[in-house]
């Protein structure tokens, strides 16, 4: 539908993803190469900037959705939008001793193997085994658990006690998930559009790029607070315990600077992740999060969202500034299509009232499987579409986690999903075209061709639009080439904070040895009682 011009208000780009869960075959290529790229250093050990969930499941960290224990995202307070963790009194009561925070346990203690022990260990009549050892005191270890650690053991009575969104649904759901099918989530920072742990963070440090809406850490301003911690409900900042700050998932921005995708889509096995950019109303944004019925939260989220083949958008945008190359991409988006045109996406705890731009197209298989396992025809349209709503994985669970609690959003999103199976199923065998299938859904056969390309046969440039970075303000001062080209750029850490000598080995004093962060205490697990060796520095330059 057209917008009337007045209700063009600010116009913002934003870079989205889409995660197709149909095709994630829980491989976690993602979370390694993701791993490998931007937390291989010390201090990071526990960090998964992306990881692949079953679900049912727990999580990474254990309950992370479980907000009132873990006080993260917004409220409303009297028509208000507070955050959850409290306001900037609350919060300052909480600097040095904030309860509220996942502990190494809810995350995972990492560890490694001993695996100079397979080449040094004398002769003998047993064979050499390499321990495990914890990566953040060296020390044996018991290995209990990792962020991928629940794989394929959804519905096991374990697993289900500890889902945060499990618990909200009734007995009998609980029952029926004893032989559910399970799936494969896998999460990244959200890159909100009403993001959190911004509004949380006591120094400044973590901001929204206006240019393409990716949410970063200053690492220069961050004093490691960890407000923003508590601050995000999906528990995607971490505490680097050795340089004192915190990190965050940055949607990989040199990638995206350069028109290339981020690196957890660039490796993933199953083609599943679209990346693109949305026009958002910036001025719609506040009052969507601020809806009063979450259920409400979808529609309002996708209102914000603005039509780029409306001309008046694309005057708008290019009165804000954003280039004409952004505008086009924008028009072919692959997730705007599946978010806003074909709404099959949907986003992740709208209830949290982030405004999440990372959305999901729900899991169709197990209605498939189940219709086959009882001897009827899996594709066929009206048993699909009679089969949605005694699904094995549970309609409303399926709500609980993408539209706080609305099961018609997603009961439509499968339905568009069942119509384009069965549509193509009778194009691919050569069977006369039923075009009651896809007016059943709203849409005619050309959007479900449409469609069945983007989902199952898009190429590397339909599934990726990225245009490349550009800046919306110039003073002229900005040193040339990427900022971590030269020393103590912007972000960039110091080389000796990750420096540990060999026992027993002497070690020159660096040139600037001041900065240096060795002998700081590690926060990582302290309980905030009491004042940790090493906290403040003492008289003459020691610790106190």
């Amino acid at each position: 539908m057209p917008r009337d011009e007045a209700t063009v208000g600010r116009c913002l780009a934003q870079v989205a993803m889409v995660m197709n869960l149909d095709k994630c075959i829980g491989c976690h290529t993602c979370s390694v190469t993701c791993k490998q790229t931007w937390t291989n250093r010390s201090g990071t050990e526990y960090a998964w900037f992306n990881n692949v969930e079953t679900r049912p499941g727990q999580g990474y960290p254990r309950g992370y959705e479980d907000q009132d224990r873990w006080k993260g995202g917004w409220q409303l307070k009297h028509g208000r939008l507070v955050p959850r963790s409290g306001g900037r009194a609350r919060r300052l009561a909480r600097l040095f001793a904030n309860p509220e925070l996942p502990s190494l346990n809810d995350y995972y203690e990492p560890w490694t193997y001993d695996y100079d022990n397979l080449i040094t260990a004398p002769l003998g009549d047993d064979v050499p085994t390499a321990a495990p050892r914890s990566q953040i005191d060296g020390r044996p270890t018991a290995v209990t658990w990792g962020p991928n650690w629940d794989d394929d053991l959804g519905g096991g009575p374990r697993h289900l006690a500890g889902d945060p969104v499990l618990r909200d649904l009734n007995e009998q759901v609980r029952l029926e998930y004893e032989q559910a099918f399970m799936f494969y989530l896998p999460r990244i920072c959200e890159h909100c559009l009403n993001p959190s742990c911004v509004a949380v963070c006591p120094s400044g440090a973590l901001y929204k790029r206006i240019e393409d809406g990716i949410v970063l850490v200053d690492q220069d301003r961050c004093r490691g607070w960890r407000m923003c911690v508590t601050g995000c409900p999906y528990k995607k900042v971490y505490f680097n315990h050795t340089t004192g700050k915190a990190e965050k998932c940055t949607l990989c921005y040199p990638r995206i600077e350069a028109g290339q995708p981020t690196v957890c889509s660039e490796t993933c096995v199953g083609r599943l992740r679209y990346l693109g950019v949305i026009l958002y109303d910036a001025d719609k944004a506040g009052e969507a999060a601020a809806t009063a019925d979450e259920k409400d939260l979808y529609q309002a989220q996708l209102d914000c969202f603005l039509d780029p083949a409306d001309p008046r958008v694309a005057a708008a945008a290019e009165a804000a500034g954003i280039p004409h190359d952004w505008i086009t991409a924008a028009r072919r988006s692959p997730v705007y299509d599946l978010i806003s045109r074909y709404k099959v996406a949907l986003p992740l705890h709208p209830e949290y009232r982030t405004l999440p731009m990372v959305w999901y197209v729900p899991p169709l298989s197990p209605v498939v499987e189940s219709l086959t396992a009882t001897g009827h025809d899996g594709e066929d349209p009206a048993k699909l579409f009679a089969a949605i709503d005694s699904l094995r994985i549970p309609v409303s669970y399926l709500a609980g986690l993408f539209t706080a609690g609305d099961p018609a959003p997603v009961e439509a999103a499968l339905c568009r999903l069942a119509a384009m199976r069965s549509h193509m199923r009778r194009v691919n065998l050569g069977e006369e075209q039923d075009p009651a299938i896809s007016r059943a859904v709203g849409m005619d056969t050309g959007e479900i061709e449409a469609m069945y390309r983007l989902l199952a046969l898009a190429k590397y440039d339909e599934r990726y639009v990225i245009p490349t970075g550009y800046h919306t303000t110039a003073t002229g001062d900005e040193p040339d080439g990427c900022s971590l080209d030269h020393d103590h750029g912007p972000g960039m850490y110091d080389a000796e904070a990750f420096h540990t000598p060999l026992p027993g080995t002497a070690e020159p004093e660096p040139e600037h040895a001041g900065t240096s962060l060795r002998g700081r205490v590690n926060l990582l697990n302290w309980n905030g009682r009491g004042r940790p060796a090493g906290l403040f520095p003492g008289r003459e330059g020691h610790q106190a």
